[in-house]
C-alpha cells in the first residue's frame, strides 16, 4: 500500500509502497483511510521536536487524526462490522490499567500512538485497536470529520474542561480561530452559555468566528490584552483557552486573565514564563490539555451528527501531501488540511 513516510528529521517525508496493514491480534481493527489530518504537530515531528519524547525508529508513517471505514477486524472485536463508517481515537490503549478503568484512556500506560510512535494514517489502511473505533453517523463522511480525531478531540477536552468553571453571566476567551480554534469556538458555543470573546492576528479568522458565533471579535495586534480587559470592566476574563501557544500568545492571553482564573493551554511551541509569586497572589491557574478521553470524541461526534460542530477543511490527494504541509506551514490552510488516499 501507498505510505507518506519520516525517514530522516528536517527532512521532506517520501510516499513509498509499504507491506499492506493487517490484523495481528484478536481486538485489531484495519481502517481503510477516508482522510488523515494534516497537523501542526505533523510539522513540528518532521522538524524533530518529538524525537526523544516519541522514541520512534524511522522511518515511520506520519498522520494522527484519521477516519475512514473499517476493512479487517479481529475474532474478538464485536462493537464494529466490515465497512462500517469510523473515527479514530487518536490512542489505541490497553484497557486494563488504572488510568483506562477510570476512563482517563489518554493517560494510559500502554498505549500506542499512531502517527507519533507508530504507523499513522498518511496511508491507505491503518491498524488500531476496537477501543479506538468511535462508529459514525450515517450523515457524516470520514473525509469530513477526520480531524476532530485530534484537533477537534483537543479542542473539546479543554473547553470541557473549562465549561465546568464557566456559568452564565462568565466570561471565556479563545485564542485563536484557526485549525484548532474554530472548532474550540463551536465548542464553546454549543455546550457552554458563558461569553465569549475571540482573539486573533487573522480578519478572516476573525470573520468565521462571528459566524460561528462569537460575542466580541479582537484582532491581535498588540493592545488585544487591553481590549479583553476593557470587555470585561478591568478584571479579565474568567477562563483563556490558547489554542496558539507561542508567538506571543500567551504573554498576552496570560494578561486577559482575571482573579482565580483559568488558563488552558492547547497550542504550544512557546515557553509560559510568569512569576510564581503572581501565580499565588492572584491564584491563577495553568491547565495543560492533551487530546482526550474516548469519551470526550464519542460526544464530540454527537455535536457533529447534530451540526452543532463542523470542520472547515481543504482537501488534498496523498499524493498532494508536500503541498499540504507547505500550505499549513506558510499559514494557507484556512481550517484544516485533509488528505484523502
Amino acid at each position: 500500500m501507498k505510505a507518506v513516510q519520516l525517514r530522516g528529521y528536517d527532512r521532506t517525508p517520501e510516499l513509498v509502497e509499504v507491506p499492506d496493514a493487517h490484523v495481528r491480534d484478536p481486538l485489531d481493527v484495519v481502517v481503510r483511510i477516508g482522510g488523515a489530518g494534516v497537523c501542526r504537530t505533523d510539522l513540528h515531528i518532521i522538524e524533530g521536536q518529538w524525537a526523544e519524547k516519541s522514541g520512534v525508529t524511522l522511518p515511520y508513517t506520519l498522520g494522527h487524526e484519521n477516519a475512514g471505514w473499517v476493512a479487517e477486524i479481529g475474532e474478538g472485536v464485536t462493537s464494529v462490522s466490515v465497512g462500517d463508517p469510523v473515527i479514530l481515537h487518536p490512542l489505541a490503549t490497553c484497557g486494563l490499567c488504572k488510568a483506562c478503568r477510570a476512563g482517563d484512556d489518554v493517560h494510559c500506560v500502554q498505549s500506542a500512538f499512531p502517527g507519533i510512535d507508530r504507523d499513522g494514517g498518511y496511508a491507505e489502511y491503518l491498524r488500531t485497536n476496537a477501543r479506538a473505533v468511535v462508529k459514525l453517523d450515517s450523515s457524516l463522511e470520514p473525509a469530513a470529520v477526520a480531524a476532530l480525531a485530534d484537533a477537534g478531540l483537543t479542542a473539546y477536552h479543554a473547553a470541557r474542561k473549562a465549561v465546568a468553571h464557566l456559568h452564565p453571566g462568565k466570561r471565556v476567551v479563545s485564542i485563536g480561530a484557526g485549525g484548532l480554534g474554530h472548532i474550540g469556538i463551536q465548542v464553546l458555543k454549543a455546550i457552554s452559555p458563558a461569553e465569549l470573546i475571540v482573539v486573533d492576528r487573522s480578519a478572516d479568522a476573525l470573520k468565521l468566528a462571528g459566524k460561528l458565533g462569537a460575542d466580541h471579535l479582537v484582532v491581535a495586534d498588540g493592545s488585544e490584552a487591553q481590549a479583553v480587559l476593557e470587555l470585561t470592566g478591568g478584571e479579565g476574563a474568567e477562563a483563556v483557552v490558547d489554542f496558539v501557544g507561542e508567538g506571543g500568545a500567551i504573554e498576552a492571553g496570560v494578561r486577559m486573565l482575571r482573579r482565580a482564573g483559568n488558563y488552558y493551554v492547547v497550542g504550544y511551541g512557546g515557553t509560559l514564563a510568569v512569576p510564581t509569586i503572581d501565580i499565588i497572589s492572584t491564584e491563577i491557574n495553568f491547565v495543560g490539555n492533551l487530546v482526550g478521553s474516548y469519551s470526550d470524541l464519542a460526544e464530540l461526534m454527537v455535536l457533529a451528527a447534530r451540526g452543532k460542530v463542523a470542520l472547515h477543511t481543504s482537501t488534498y490527494a496523498l499524493t498532494d501531501f508536500e503541498k499540504a504541509l507547505d500550505d499549513l506551514d506558510r499559514g494557507l490552510v484556512r481550517g484544516r488540511a485533509i488528505l484523502v488516499p
